[in-house]
């Protein structure tokens, strides 16, 4: 078994992940991303959802900026569109990108922070001591492993490392969404990525909620094949009708990343709940707009970023303590990569002042994440 220690281990190297390993690193933490598949970006990646939702209110002022801001514009250093540069006086700050393009900027993002990337390597465990969590146990190519960290963030989408470590958590329904990238001659998208390429974002309204309570492998096996099973059907169709032959309609690629949603959630020092749009809290890591409608503003307390009953680890992104409504605002990638950074600069803050995350001083962070990351912590006058 081989061992590796690090100041900080970051598990999940999605939008969040990526975001809070970034922090990590440029404050000079040893720092280690750990993930289960071949890239970094999760969802927005090789789930192929690549529509980086509004870092706007919709009414043309800016929420969300730091390393958020910073991975939209850097989402097409390699691909063809560009940000909504008009979004003041036209639409949202908001922009679509190529997949793989994302990809190869997160890699060189990473790569220029030194941070130490484990790709292919899947997290197997979770190792407590007087309710910290001090290591976790990882499988790769090498043979089984463990790394310890002073601290550890969880950025899986799932809370997998703490759900490993023994700590609640809480389930939720799913729709079922399958995006795919297609040549499709005789229907455009506005997620066209050129003339040539677009994106097809399939769902079915009569059927489309999928339980997966509880949450399990077989779970997320059964999704992936009926997502699949859908667009197959859908070709098949359009193939015996005539709408379309194989060489107008086809799929050049599918997801690798499955495309849940809502999986697992912490239940953390403080949840955030569907009544709490537009309310204010004195540990606020961020504020951002909501993305389905316009005004509608939120704030995420660090305490939601906290397991309730185990020491030594952050979360971040979709599997932060949420709820209901509050849960769907704040999976989405922008606000991922909000939490995530947050996460970061707070476990690199413990780590340097050898503290639990907990033990954390507020005010401390509120100046890291205000006067360093450029962080809106409060809602504008003008929206109370």
């Amino acid at each position: 078994m081989f061992r590796k220690n690090y100041d900080i281990a970051v598990c999940g190297a999605g939008v969040a992940g990526v975001a809070a390993a970034l922090a990590c690193a440029r404050r000079g933490m040893k720092t280690a991303l750990i993930e289960k598949t071949t890239q970094p970006g999760g969802l927005a990646t090789g789930g192929l959802v690549l529509v980086y939702l509004p870092l706007c209110d919709g009414l043309g002022r800016q929420m969300i900026s730091g390393i958020s801001e910073e991975l939209l514009l850097a989402a097409n250093r390699y691909g063809p569109r560009n940000p909504n540069f008009e979004w003041r006086t036209h639409g949202r700050y908001t922009a679509r990108f190529s997949p793989s393009s994302f990809v190869l900027a997160l890699d060189e993002l990473l790569e220029e922070s030194g941070v130490e990337v484990w790709l292919d390597t899947l997290i197997t465990g979770a190792e407590t001591e007087h309710g910290r969590l001090v290591s976790i146990s990882v499988s790769n190519k090498s043979g089984p492993g463990n790394i310890s960290a002073n601290v550890f963030v969880d950025a899986t989408g799932d809370a997998d490392v703490v759900h490993l470590a023994g700590h609640p958590c809480r389930f939720s329904e799913n729709s079922m969404t399958f995006w795919v990238i297609e040549h499709n001659e005789n229907q455009r998208s506005s997620n066209d990525l050129d003339h040539s390429c677009q994106v097809a974002v399939h769902a079915d309204p009569l059927e489309n909620v999928y339980t997966c309570d509880p949450l399990s492998g077989k779970m997320v096996t059964d999704f992936i094949l009926e997502g699949r099973r859908r667009y197959r059907r859908l070709l098949k169709t359009e193939y015996a009708a005539g709408i379309a032959s194989r060489t107008s309609h086809y799929p050049i690629s599918l997801q690798t990343v499955p495309p849940i949603r809502r999986g697992r959630s912490v239940v953390g020092r403080f949840t955030l709940d569907s009544t709490m749009a537009g309310r204010s809290f004195d540990d606020s890591v961020g504020v951002f707009g909501d993305w389905r409608k316009k005004g509608r503003l939120w704030q995420i307390p660090y305490r939601a970023l906290l397991p309730a009953e185990l020491a030594g680890v952050l979360v971040a992104g979709r599997c932060i303590s949420a709820i209901g409504d509050a849960w769907e605002a704040t999976r989405v990638i922008p606000v991922s990569a909000m939490t995530g950074e947050a996460a970061g600069t707070a476990a690199a803050l413990a780590a340097a002042e050898n503290r639990l995350p907990h033990e954390l001083d507020y005010p401390r962070l509120e100046r890291e994440l205000r006067e360093r990351n450029g962080f809106r912590l409060a809602f504008p006058q003008s929206a109370i």
